[in-house]
């Protein structure tokens, strides 16, 4: 068990936590979350002690050991794959370098023999003699082929050094786990066996993710950091939501009934006071109105952005006829004879790891790029907006985000246009920001708006969820699932992706085209081949790099 007691950290004159009082158990894994800047990190810098807190203290059940997802990707470059994971146990490590020495001198004395067994002993229960096929098993678990098991972690890329660092927090059963977003960087079977793990894993977990997903699927627990204070729930990302949701409308309500109360007292109270007959009964109300107290609702520190595509016309029944468009970019074939038609009611989620096809697909249906060969047809009653995964030239000029907005409305009127951006966080004063210095999650919140505004019954997205934080994730997918009109869209969101898509199209790396009616999940299931390639084409892009 892991426990902050009483914690407080103070960064200048700012709380960014204030008595913290909250337990982490043995056998529950947390899902630690918060809006951007909440301090999910350092909370967990905190509990690992590599951060000191300005009042309070980190109290750790005797004996357990604490394990945590290291960030320096350099830091065992002149370690062996295999020491560096064995190094997920110190002591371990130590142990089978210090019985190397000893073995290896010539002049072997009888002390040397002493503290040789002493090391054994200890080595043994330690599990020691099974320490390197324990390190094998979580390598390749990850997808570490077993050539490089031995390989210098300096010969290894950027990929394959975040799943040996993962493999090292994992190693010999730590009784604590510290996890900061473990699936970054990690292809689709390398979190499918994460998840496993995770989910069998019989001591303390603790992890910070924006993976929706990956949260519902492997945490019992919801530990949601907001205004300095840690609130615990029971239940994965899902239910704290909904939970957290019903909880704020509930107490919303019960406000709202003692608010009609202490109207109906205070107006019998100032009707009867000064009558004789009614003045005992109007004490009482007095009474009974002092003892009525309002709830504190506090607001959130997250922030949602209110996404809510509402399109002009209804689509009719012809949308989009694709036949047989290709297209070679650097001399590579990036699309080959593609061909599809879109219904009324069709979501199209673009799969798989041919990043490049896609976006050039979309750009063809938007009218930037020019097919080689084929055509393409949309429907006249069609109306398209598009989401471009490179917005740079979109961002390029002196306008601010209220000018260049309103350049996109149908309504040219200030106040309309405010009204979009308002609901998209830029309240007041933001609306004059030039769009020149945005954040990138503030780009594609105007894109977003840009999107909304225009009234269009298609939207194609090509990774939206790019630089959005959670809660604007959360806002998106509930957005695209109440949108009536058509989508085609791609996403590394998986849960955006499965709760969205009604149809699955996977571009192979050679430009052809798998086109399926089903959810994301099933197409997974039931295509196993699918999964072998998005792991081969995102190690390769990554070798790549």
């Amino acid at each position: 068990m892991i426990s902050a007691n009483n914690v407080t950290l103070r960064l200048g004159k700012k709380a960014l936590f204030e008595d913290v009082n909250i337990k982490f158990t043995e056998g529950n894994c947390y899902g630690l979350i918060g809006a951007n800047g909440a301090g999910k990190s350092t909370f967990l810098k905190i509990l690992s002690g590599a951060l000191d807190t300005t009042n309070g203290d980190i109290a750790i059940t005797p004996g357990q050991r604490l394990s945590v997802l290291e960030q320096d990707h350099f830091k065992y470059d002149e370690y062996t794959v295999m020491d560096t994971v064995i190094l997920g146990n110190k002591r371990l490590y130590e142990i089978m370098k210090e019985k190397d020495a000893i073995y290896a001198k010539e002049d072997f004395s009888d002390e040397d023999g002493i503290r040789a067994s002493e090391l054994e002993a200890e080595f043994a229960e330690m599990d020691g003699w099974e320490a390197e096929s324990n390190a094998a098993m979580l390598l390749n678990g990850l997808g570490i082929e077993t050539e490089l098991h031995y390989a210098m972690m300096k010969d290894l890329n950027g990929s394959q050094k975040v799943k040996v660092l993962l493999a090292k927090a994992l190693f010999g059963n730590p009784d604590i786990l510290l996890l900061d977003e473990p699936t970054n960087h990690l292809d689709m079977d390398a979190i499918a066996w994460l998840e496993e793990f995770l989910i069998n894993f019989e001591n303390t977990v603790i992890v910070v993710s924006h993976d929706r997903y990956f949260l519902n699927k492997v945490c019992t627990h919801t530990a949601d950091i907001d205004y300095g204070k840690i609130q615990l729930y029971a239940g994965n990302y899902d239910f704290w939501y909904e939970s957290s949701q019903l909880l704020i409308q509930q107490m919303k309500e019960a406000n709202k009934k003692k608010e009609e109360k202490i109207k109906e007292l205070q107006e019998f109270i100032s009707r009867f006071s000064a009558n004789a007959s009614k003045s005992k009964q109007a004490t009482s109300r007095k009474r009974a109105l002092e003892k009525i107290e309002l709830e504190e609702i506090k607001p959130s520190s997250r922030k949602y952005p209110y996404i809510d595509f509402r399109p002009d016309r209804e689509i009719g029944n012809e949308v989009l006829s694709v036949e047989g468009i290709s297209k070679t970019i650097d001399g590579v074939k990036v699309l080959d004879n593609i061909s599809f038609i879109l219904g009324h009611d069709d979501k199209v989620a673009f799969v798989g790891g041919n990043e490049q096809a896609k976006t050039v697909l979309f750009k063809i249906l938007m009218g930037e790029l020019e097919p080689d060969e084929g055509t393409y047809k949309w429907g006249v009653t069609t109306s398209q907006a598009y989401f471009p995964k490179d917005s740079t030239k979109e961002f390029d000029n002196d306008l601010t985000i209220t000018d260049w907005l309103m350049g996109y409305s149908p309504v040219k009127d200030i106040t309309y246009v405010r009204g979009f951006l308002g609901r998209m966080l830029f309240p007041g004063e933001d609306g004059v920001k030039k769009l020149k210095v945005l954040s990138g999650g503030e780009r594609v919140r105007c894109l977003l708006s840009k999107m909304m505004i225009s009234g269009a019954n298609v939207l194609i997205l090509d990774e939206p969820t790019d630089h959005l934080d959670m809660e604007s994730i959360t806002a998106l997918n509930n957005g695209l699932i109440k949108f009536p009109g058509v989508i085609l869209f791609t996403s590394r969101d998986h849960q955006i992706v499965e709760t969205t898509a009604n149809r699955i199209m996977e571009i192979l790396p050679e430009g052809t085209l798998i086109d399926k009616i089903t959810t994301y999940d099933e197409y997974l299931e039931n295509d196993e081949m699918a999964r072998k390639r998005f792991v081969y084409t995102a190690n390769r892009e990554d070798d790549d790099n």
